[in-house]
């Protein structure tokens, strides 16, 4: 009996049944880097052009009609062929012609013609969901409490400087002017969000300059009764840094509504621009002994209000004997002009 012939186990082939490809989408990208529109990919190769017949259609008249086109190589990453057209394209700030190919960069990004573009794969790590923003419902009052409180002290202004029997149509313009330019300055930026994040946020905008108007107002009232009732008449130097520190935070969180990625850039530049302000105010007035706010309150509040003591006459006589030599020098120096037009004259 002839002994079993041995057996060798069969070595398992390997599989040659190609991975899958990737699901992906193309997106345009706008001027501030979001999303304009997305096209998915439903092949490989896909072709890119203005024509129909192309799998991802861009309208740009400087793309040619079949332009480029996405490729899986054999380690399955996407390359990108250009095709016959006259622009050609861009990778990584180098810039290829017609016929060239090139593996796309981690990013995704490239450019054909004038549009931006970035392939995503479903290789690609997502970034995380972020949470929705959902105004609370006490906040609804507040817009329309700022408005009462704008229309409030402007009504109070032109009431202080009109005389008693004046006529209540003389409000209309007072009231309603101020609130027009407001309501036009908060439309503007919304128009700017609008074309950058493709947004209409009006009430944000409207809220931020409405709190900073009242806020000013409100100063302007406060001030000088503070001032008065403390006997501190160099506190009204709040009163002209209010002006610029407040426009300059304003446009700051405007700005951060409409760019709001570029947000450290924005604010250097806006501060930059404060202190260039400052800088030129104060040297405008380095002849006065006041660099900024008044060298004494112009009004004052009811004697009621005042919270110290006023001091001796014989205080305030000794305080200016500091000012006799300036005041000497600065009249010498105007009889000298007045001398010099005279001797102009007599020639």
């Amino acid at each position: 009996m002839s002994s079993p012939e041995s057996i060798e186990p069969i070595a398992p082939v390997a599989s040659t049944v190609p991975a899958p490809a990737p699901a992906a989408v193309v997106e345009l990208l706008g001027l501030d880097g979001r999303v304009a529109l997305l096209q998915r990919v439903s092949q490989w190769p896909a072709r890119i052009g203005r024509s129909p017949a192309c799998d991802i259609v861009l309208d740009d008249a400087h793309v040619a009609a079949e332009h480029a086109e996405l490729r899986l190589d054999a380690e399955g990453r996407v390359q990108l062929a250009l095709l016959e057209s006259r622009n050609g394209g861009v990778v990584g700030g180098r810039r290829l012609a017609g016929g060239e190919a090139v593996t796309l960069p981690a990013s995704g990004a490239f450019q054909l013609g004038g549009c931006s573009l970035r392939l995503r794969t479903s290789a690609d790590a997502l970034a995380p969901e972020q949470p929705l923003v959902v105004h609370p419902v006490r906040h609804a009052a507040l817009l329309p409490g700022l408005i009462l409180a704008l229309l409030f002290f402007q009504w109070l202004d032109h009431w202080s400087g009109s005389d008693p029997d004046v006529r209540w149509i003389t409000y209309a313009t007072p009231l309603l002017g101020p609130l027009a330019i407001v309501l036009g300055w908060a439309g503007l930026w919304s128009l700017a969000s609008k074309l950058f994040q493709h947004r209409f946020p009006f009430t944000a905008h409207l809220r931020l300059v409405l709190a900073v108007v009242v806020a000013l107002q409100a100063l302007e009232w406060l001030l000088p009764g503070v001032a008065y009732a403390l006997s501190l008449p160099r506190l009204m130097v709040l009163d002209s840094l209010a002006a610029p520190v407040a426009g300059a935070a304003l446009i700051a969180w405007h700005a951060r509504l409409v760019w709001p990625s570029a947000r450290r850039w924005l604010d250097g530049g806006v501060a930059a621009l404060l202190l260039l302000g400052l800088g030129l105010q104060v040297g405008g007035r380095q002849e006065q002994q006041y660099l900024f706010g008044p060298p004494y309150l112009a009004a004052l509040p009811p004697p009621a209000l005042r919270l110290v003591s006023p001091k001796a006459p014989e205080d305030l006589i000794e305080s200016l004997k500091p000012l006799k030599a300036e005041l000497a020098r600065q009249a010498r120096k105007d009889n000298e002009g007045a001398d010099a037009e005279d001797v102009g004259g007599d020639e």
